[in-house]
């Protein structure tokens, strides 16, 4: 009895040991619940219960929670005159060389494995990548993958002890909910703003092939791209990308991508190399009234399709020019913009119900999507 007692005291004492530990160098483990991806990337996200209301006139714990996890990046491409071949405008001009090109942006480490999230505008074509923290400490990063239809991009650094930004639900932010910006605008340093959100689901701004964007009031500048937008509780729920702007500054109206398409495009890269997206061969347009009486159809929502690709996917499941599709796997669909991204995260190969209004009537219809062909480049000569 006495071995047993004994036995039983230790490992109380380890186990205690080891949460004091635990709570001390990663609290947001303890608070939040720590999970794999699908990809098998480890990430926290936040708890799927009531918030916490932040002191009253400050966000100082939210900042204090999310900051430390959105670091700086630095960027450099050698830029060479594109006439240094020509051998008369060297006879003339001498060898011109190359010269660095510097870029600025911002990011958010989503994992203790070193992966980080930021802007595929931010690091294109760079040659070198740097990545500065908080505390200061650098690293050269190294680009998983990129995805431009998104603007989005994976990094990863090698580096200990690593701060880790709490994944927050875009999917329940609201209009009106307050927000902060994190980033490095200008190179100043890291700066946080605040706002609220001001529309969600922005789109058609030509921005991005998927665009479904939350908009904020937030000071965002330029050198903010590829930071956080957090909610009171510091958990993130989108990554910072565009703004409107006559002057080059913030003029109240700047646009982040939610965290939901992040985590999408993280776990493609991450396990397949790129991301992998439904597509069922239509061509969509938005419903007006004049459409709607070409094709004799009465709906008064939803996207009216006028062209269906042969031998498609959308064809071989009985799906006709003038349909209008009204719902994707149970989810309303009221724009172009959010049928594309509807069936963009559709699964390749899997067979999903469609809800159809064909004339007066609804008809459901179960469409297995195939794999969105990627865009041909324009062959430069």
């Amino acid at each position: 009895m006495k071995r047993f007692w004994l036995l039983f005291s230790q490992s109380v004492t380890v186990f205690v040991a080891a949460y004091f530990v635990v709570a001390t160098l990663q609290p947001d483990w303890i608070r939040s619940g720590a999970m794999r991806s699908g990809a098998g990337i480890a990430l926290i996200e936040a708890p799927a219960t009531a918030p916490v209301q932040p002191e009253p006139g400050s966000f100082r714990s939210a900042a204090r929670k999310a900051a430390p996890a959105v670091v700086s990046i630095n960027t450099s491409k050698e830029v060479r005159h594109p006439r240094s071949n020509d051998p008369w405008f060297e006879f003339f001009f001498g060898n011109q060389g190359s010269q660095a090109q510097i870029g600025l942006g911002s990011g958010v480490i989503i994992s203790p494995d070193g992966y980080i999230l930021t802007n595929n505008h931010v690091v294109e074509g760079a040659d070198e990548i740097e990545v500065t923290l908080t505390d200061r400490r650098r690293a050269r990063a190294t680009v998983i993958g990129t995805d431009p239809d998104t603007d989005l991009a994976i990094l990863k650094v090698e580096l200990d002890k690593l701060p880790v930004i709490v994944l927050g639900n875009s999917d329940q932010a609201a209009v009106g909910d307050r927000v902060l910006a994190i980033g490095n605008p200008f190179g100043v340093g890291q700066t946080v703003t605040s706002g609220i959100i001001s529309a969600l689901g922005r789109s058609q701004l030509g921005i991005n092939t998927f665009e479904n964007f939350i908009q904020t009031d937030a000071a965002i500048n330029p050198g903010n791209s590829g930071g956080a937008l957090v909610d009171v509780n510091g958990n993130l729920l989108g990554i910072n990308t565009a703004i409107y702007s006559r002057s080059g500054g913030s003029m109240g109206i700047g646009f982040a991508i939610p965290v939901s398409t992040a985590r999408l495009v993280l776990d493609g890269i991450v396990k397949d190399g790129q991301v992998t997206r439904g597509w069922i061969g239509v061509e969509p347009n938005e419903l007006s009234p004049e459409l709607a009486e070409t094709f004799g159809v009465k709906a008064t929502e939803g996207v009216i399709i006028t062209g269906v690709l042969q031998d498609g996917p959308a064809a071989q499941a009985g799906l006709r020019p003038g349909d209008v599709i009204v719902r994707v796997d149970g989810k309303a669909v009221g724009n172009v913009s959010e049928l594309l991204t509807a069936v963009a995260a559709l699964k390749p190969g899997t067979a999903t119900p469609f809800a159809v209004q064909r004339g007066d009537a609804m008809v459901d219809l179960k469409i297995t999507p195939g794999v969105r062909p990627r865009p041909q480049r324009a062959v430069r000569r």
